[in-house]
């Protein structure tokens, strides 16, 4: 049984005790323990429950590679599932509850799968689920997505708040290790900017547990020196309780602050997540020590032995009385060392290595302790907790030599460097054959858009393992002077994947990879018998290395196992991928202040505040809000639509185009770069001149339109549509960062940077001539062109654009002068009936002139060629984004659906999006369908409805009648009519 020890615990303090609950329970711990720790502190082994066979489990890792001790911490809006109890920090209050099991965490019902394992293989479920098909949605599928995942999903809103902060340096240390601490003291000294974080609540790692001697100096000693010589240095940043979560391209590192997890006040953020950016990335994130694979090493008390020497001399608690140790290096003869320091037995060490004669194993030996050499596990007995060992020879098949009682094993498998970091970026591994294990390749680090490697890994991280080596590799790589360390030599390690080697079946059955997903030696072989010989493939086939695990456990064991089953070598079989973040990152973290009112921000024109202090109906048009209408006291909507659109028709009406995107794109391949972008050419328009232009993707859609301006031979500014400007300026980014990235040309989102007016109607040139400043004629200004001045005493650039179809300027001025423009604009057209318009009259009038609306028109599927827009595309130039893709087979069919103008036999208005029906059905029995509607509209000018549609051969079937889909009614017919539905000719807008 568990329990607390009289003495020892360097982490926990004494005096402060500690209350929580678990399961209901209350149960007391002390300051400075983990849930873990004081979990076992009560006598509480059992800790969960396995997914797949619900087998009792208990810790057996002390860190953040646990897959078992997952717990639901909090209650109500600050619960939280899936919380390893190895690195939960306790605090007054807690309240912990287990996961996947009931009715209770100590009698389970799912056990029962357990007991027909042997029905339940890897991959049973792709098998067991096919037939009877009508079962599948009824029973199956409910079935298992009840039985998915381990702990419960919050039924509240998360009560915290997070943050996020950014930080620059030269050098970016990951880890507070004594491997860390060197690093980060070495780059300050030659002068970086230095960030160290360290994941837990202390410096040191496991250096001061494991009683090295620094400079004549235990090694807590020399930490405590060290922490205090950097400390003391301007130039360097250090943070505990921060994890380097996750490594990304250009020295981009996202790190996650815990900053009230480990406390029971609440107050402030609950974490913080650093976007760092880094000239160099130096991980010294340690190693994980492997666990063996044996019967039953998942029984509750089967330990790794460097987490059981953390829990007596970091917490002072003990996992059982007597401790049988099973190891194939040495070690593992530092958790015997420290078992009797504590009082606890150690009543063997089976050591796999034959003639073990090493100082470690001499020293244990000394101490009485007895070694039995060549010798494994064949079973571990017990359920809820250990109770004995059978004993084998390793070279053997399992026969039992004798039996060993004990409540405790501790195994020791050799170690894993932690590269999780080091290979998120693509950076290569070798194996060492010597020290079985995957190890940084130098030679092929990460690299930066320079072609050098940006990542660098010391200590145990890059496969150093003595205190000797550790400390000797960090100066070779980063600098400083090597410390004296009195180390004592270890033995070599022996390969161990399966014990014994030559184990059958029954016993492979019962030896464990994966702890959490109920991953055994025998699914791993069972896959590659299948064929699943990848070992991405495996690995999804098996479950293995899924979960919070991500390899850090399971992984080199599975991939021996793999490795043998093929008869092949371990790096011929290779490594799962290794994805960020390093440990789950809870989404409150990543979102940040992003959430609720903030999801989004909320965006604003400079003229927000009129427009709200008028009775602005307002609409969301992405992360905008604009005017959809602005109805008087007792009108509707439609009403002041109809309204607005004849008072601009026939006087003059105001629209805020401030939203519309601006995107300035400067440079002396600025030409040769829009013309790329846009179907027509766009590097032959002349300076003072504008044009109109469309934008499709790689596969030929259509994805935005705007008019560009030329303001100078290497300069024009490209209008988007509002909801574009941010993508359409990522776009051209994402082109001129990895495509054409020796062009000389910059691009810079402008939007917010302008406000903008459009001033339409008959009246619009009156009211500027009014306001004067600057010559807006025909003959001047005349449409499609754009001029710089001033208006009422605002410097301005007009330009000479239309998307009404009436006489329109559109007025751009700074930001900070547009609420200002607005007033005038308003005082001087008061006596020509000057009015605001909003959007829907705008897009009421674009339909009117057959103008298209992406979003509207376009749906992700459409070309320029399907809306009739085959003048804007250039058979000048030879290539542009989606010109191939235009030229595919399939867009070139007599029958696809193309735009038309529709107007109802009746005068009704059509239902958006209604589809245009045939006789018949498909071959998936659905009604046949030859096109449907884009945008409808009741349309004031014309008194009657009008809509746009693409229709299959629309262009060569004008004037015939096509049936349109009515909800809850009968179809409505509407003859199909040219798009243009209002001054064909344009005189109204070249006035």
């Amino acid at each position: 049984m568990s329990r607390r020890l009289k003495t020892g615990g360097r982490r926990i303090d004494r005096s402060r005790p500690v209350t929580f609950t678990f399961d209901g329970r209350e149960m007391r711990g002390f300051a400075g323990d983990t849930v873990a720790s004081a979990l076992l502190a009560n006598g509480q082994l059992v800790m969960g429950r396995s997914f797949k066979y619900h087998r009792p489990r208990s810790v057996v890792a002390s860190g953040p590679e646990e897959p078992n001790a997952l717990l639901s911490i909090g209650e109500g809006a600050r619960f939280e599932p899936n919380q390893r109890a190895t690195v939960q920090p306790l605090w007054d209050g807690l309240v912990a509850r287990s996961q996947n099991a009931w009715p209770s965490l100590g009698f389970d019902v799912g056990r029962v799968n357990d007991y027909g394992s042997k029905f339940l293989p890897a991959g049973f479920y792709y098998k067991t689920f096919i037939h009877p098909r009508p079962l599948w949605k009824h029973v199956f599928e409910p079935f298992i997505r009840r039985a998915a995942g381990l702990g419960a999903a919050p039924t509240e809103a998360d009560a915290d708040t997070y943050a996020h902060r950014y930080a620059y340096c030269d050098t970016l240390v990951v880890g507070g290790g004594i491997a860390g601490l060197l690093a980060a003291r070495a780059a300050a000294e030659a002068g970086d900017r230095v960030m160290l974080v360290e994941r837990q609540g202390h410096w040191g790692g496991r250096a001061p547990t494991d009683g090295a001697t620094i400079d004549g100096k235990p090694a807590a000693e020399w930490v405590n020196d060290t922490v205090q010589a950097i400390d003391a240095m301007d130039n360097v940043t250090t943070i505990l309780r921060c994890e380097g979560s996750g490594v990304y391209d250009h020295g981009y590192v996202l790190c996650t602050e815990e900053l009230t997890d480990h406390v029971a006040e609440k107050s402030g953020p609950r974490q913080r997540l650093w976007r760092v950016r880094a000239g160099r990335v130096v991980t010294a994130t340690g190693a994980i020590e492997r666990p063996l694979s044996f019967a039953g090493n998942d029984v509750p008390g089967v330990v790794l032995a460097s987490a059981l020497r953390d829990y007596v001399t970091e917490y002072g608690v003990s996992l059982g009385e007597r401790t049988v140790i099973v190891t194939n290096n040495d070690d593992a003869y530092r958790t015997a060392k420290a078992l009797l320091a504590a009082g606890l037995r150690v009543p063997a060490i089976l050591d796999v290595r034959t003639g073990v004669d090493t100082p470690l194993a001499n020293e244990i030996k000394a101490m009485g302790v007895r070694i039995h050499a060549g010798r494994a596990i064949a079973k571990v007995h017990g359920d809820g907790q250990v109770t004995g060992i059978s004993v084998c020879a390793q070279s053997g098949d399992g026969t039992v030599l004798q039996e060993i009682r004990c409540d405790c094993v501790a195994m020791s498998g050799g170690w894993s460097p932690v590269v999780h970091l080091w290979s998120h970026c693509g950076g290569k591994l070798w194996w060492d054959e010597a020290r079985a294990m995957f190890r940084p390749d130098a030679d092929h680090p990460p690299t930066g858009a320079d072609g050098k490697g940006f990542v660098t890994v010391v200590g145990a991280a890059s496969g150093a393992l003595t205190t000797a080596e550790v400390l000797a590799d960090v100066t070779d790589t980063i600098g400083g002077t090597v410390p004296e360390v009195e180390d004592i030599a270890e033995g070599p390690i022996q390969q161990v994947w399966t014990m014994p080697e030559g184990a059958p079946h029954k016993l492979r059955a019962k030896m464990w990879l994966d702890y959490q997903n109920d991953v055994k030696v025998s699914d791993v072989r069972l896959a590659a018998q299948e064929g699943f010989e990848s070992v991405e493939h495996a690995k999804r086939y098996t479950t293995l290395g899924m979960a919070t695990d991500q390899g850090k456990l399971s992984n080199i064991n599975g991939l021996a196992v793999l490795a043998d089953r093929l008869d092949t070598t371990i790096p011929q079989v290779g490594t799962t991928t290794f994805r960020p973040p390093y440990t789950p990152v809870t989404i409150g973290t990543l979102a940040g202040e992003a959430r609720g009112v903030a999801f989004q921000p909320l965006r604003r024109t400079p003229i927000h505040d009129w427009h709200e202090s008028h009775g602005a109906h307002w609409e969301p048009v992405g992360q905008w809000r604009r005017p959809y209408c602005f109805p008087r006291e007792g009108e509707s909507h439609a009403d002041a639509v109809t309204r607005e659109i004849r008072n601009t028709r026939e006087k003059l009406g105001l629209l805020d185009a401030s939203t519309l995107g601006k995107i300035l794109v400067r440079g002396p391949d600025a030409g040769r770069f829009l013309d790329m972008l846009y179907t027509n050419m766009m590097s032959t328009l002349k300076p003072g001149k504008c044009r109109y232009g469309l934008m499709c993707d790689e596969n030929g859609f259509l994805m935005d339109d705007g008019v560009v301006a030329r303001i100078d031979d290497q300069t024009f500014l490209c209008h988007t549509t509002t909801g574009g400007a941010e993508r359409i300026h990522g776009w051209m980014e994402d082109w001129l960062q990895c495509e054409w990235w020796d062009w000389k040309v910059h691009a810079l989102n402008l939007t917010e940077q302008f406000a903008q007016i459009a001033v339409v109607g008959p009246k619009a040139r009156i009211v500027l001539e009014k306001l004067g400043g600057m010559d807006v004629s025909a003959n001047t200004l005349p449409f499609m062109t754009w001029a710089d001045g001033t208006l009422g005493g605002f410097g301005v650039r007009v330009y000479r654009i239309s998307f009404s179809g009436e006489l329109s300027y559109e007025i751009a001025v700074p930001a900070g002068q547009g609420r200002a423009l607005w007033d005038a604009l308003m005082a001087a057209g008061a006596e020509f009936g000057a009015m605001p318009y909003g959007t829907e009259a705008l897009h009421v009038m674009r339909a009117e002139k057959g103008f298209i609306m992406i979003g509207d028109e376009t749906d992700g599927t459409i070309i320029p060629q399907d809306l009739g827009l085959d003048w804007a595309i250039s058979k000048k130039k030879d290539d542009f984004l989606g010109k191939r893709g235009q030229q595919r087979d399939e867009f070139q069919k007599a029958d696809r659906w193309k735009l038309v103008g529709l107007e109802t036999l009746d005068g009704s208005v059509l239902e958006d999006g209604a589809y245009a029906v045939v006789d018949g059905r498909n071959e998936n029995g659905q009604r046949r369908t030859e096109g449907r509607v884009t945008s409808t509209y009741y349309s004031p000018t014309l008194d009657r409805g009008i809509a746009m549609g693409l229709v299959a051969r629309g262009p060569a079937r004008m004037g015939e009648t096509v049936r349109f889909t009515r909800i809850g009614g009968e179809p409505v017919d509407a003859r199909i009519v040219d798009p243009v539905f209002f001054d064909k000719d344009g005189e109204k807008q070249n006035v």
